[in-house]
């Protein structure tokens, strides 16, 4: 036999007594800590109910952790703002590396040619012309 259902003002008197002795440290199920799964199980119900149904008890419950859904809100913008700059700076800096790449790459080729023609030359496989004048 299912239990029958409580009215609406009964439901959130229980809910708010249930938040209550958990505040004061008397609950019922040993709860400790302020949340909606503990207030759902000090009251019997489940926690989608108070989500769904009861959204000023979720509030209150949340006021009581500290966490307001504008503070989490505020906080999360904040954060937000703060990695899209972090983001900024890092594409900025690859972008910069990827530059300084390019042109270390370009030094490397003329110095890796440079170095095979100096290498030849001292093995003897290429040899110098000197010009009219006697100079080299």
């Amino acid at each position: 036999m299912m239990a029958k259902r409580l009215p609406h003002a009964q439901r959130e008197a229980t809910l708010k007594l249930a938040l209550y002795r958990i505040q004061r440290g008397r609950a019922h199920t040993k709860a400790t800590k302020v949340s909606v799964a503990s207030v759902a199980a000090e009251a019997g119900v489940s926690t989608a109910l108070i989500h769904n149904c009861y959204p000023a008890i979720a509030d209150a419950i949340r006021a009581a952790q500290g966490h307001t859904r504008i503070q989490q809100r505020d906080e999360l913008r904040t954060l937000v703002k703060e990695l899209k700059v972090r983001l900024k700076q890092a594409q900025e800096e690859l972008s910069q590396v990827r530059e300084q790449r390019r042109r270390l790459a370009s030094i490397n080729e003329v110095l890796r040619s440079e170095n095979a023609v100096l290498q030849a030359s001292v093995e003897g496989k290429i040899t110098r012309l000197l010009s009219n004048s006697g100079k080299r």
